[in-house]
């Protein structure tokens, strides 16, 4: 496998200001031309973790994935994280994980796990499917927040996955969860794993502190970005150290079959 540059781009959400959030990513992205293989964005990170999906909900080919696609093309790099989309079925709406390829591919999956503590079951629909990209050699798969509380959800059979990715709105009363299970989920899987989280106090005035991270198959912090500042962290990681790895402590030939049931 060849190397892969992984960045997580850790940064404050206007809230539900598109324009304002894409111009500051526009700049942002400039500064990684040419030197990342995967951007990684924050949970929607183009309008913050709003219960307001009615007036921001978008359409896959709506101005803000169009415009990721552009950007992604021109900057030569691959661009991840959600955003706030239209649901499948008229009236409905989801929280959209989202995957877009310089070369124009477009690949999209819903969060699965609603946060209802905060009201996100009342507003949008679940999803019922993984999303698991195939990228320059490796598989990654995208996950959403509160998904990472739950590791059924992300469990990594037969080395589905090389690269797991949560991206967040997760609050800094919760930071210690955010660490360990980052950390958790990348030794029982035997995979790396990024995570990105946003800065700063949404509109309610709930806090978050960053935490983004990049963590080893061995449970080792690689990379992060220093709490409460917006910041690039950008890691190179060795997929030929991964399947030595996994080849040397084959834990997971032992793993547990399951059927999820909704």
């Amino acid at each position: 496998m060849n190397p892969l540059r992984v960045s997580l781009l850790q940064a404050d959400i206007a809230w539900e200001d598109k324009q304002k959030n894409l111009h500051r990513l526009r700049a942002k992205l400039e500064t990684l031309r040419g030197q990342t293989d995967v951007v990684v964005l924050p949970e929607t990170f183009s309008t913050g973790f709003s219960m307001n999906p009615a007036a921001l909900a978008e359409p896959a080919d709506g101005s803000t994935i169009t415009t990721l696609r552009r950007w992604a093309e021109e900057c030569g790099v691959a661009i991840c994280g959600s955003y706030i989309a239209c649901g499948d079925t008229p009236g409905t709406y989801a929280n959209r994980a989202f995957f877009l390829t310089p070369e124009g591919d477009a690949h999209f999956a819903d969060k699965r796990h609603l946060f209802r503590m905060g009201g996100e079951a009342e507003h949008y629909t679940p999803g019922e499917k993984r999303l698991i990209v195939n990228y320059r050699g490796w598989n990654i798969c995208l996950l959403v927040c509160y998904d990472l509380r739950f590791p059924v959800w992300s469990r990594n059979r037969h080395n589905e996955y090389d690269l797991l990715i949560y991206v967040a709105n997760w609050p800094a009363s919760r930071r210690k969860v955010w660490d360990v299970l980052l950390q958790a989920r990348a030794l029982e899987n035997i995979s790396y794993v990024c995570g990105v989280n946003r800065i700063g106090e949404d509109f309610h005035g709930t806090p978050h502190d960053g935490g983004s991270a990049t963590w080893s198959p061995k449970g080792e912090r690689l990379a992060h970005v220093p709490d409460h500042a917006e910041g690039i962290a950008t890691t190179t990681l060795d997929g030929d150290a991964l399947q030595r790895f996994r080849e040397k402590f084959p834990a997971w030939k032992d793993a547990d079959g399951f059927s999820i049931i909704k």
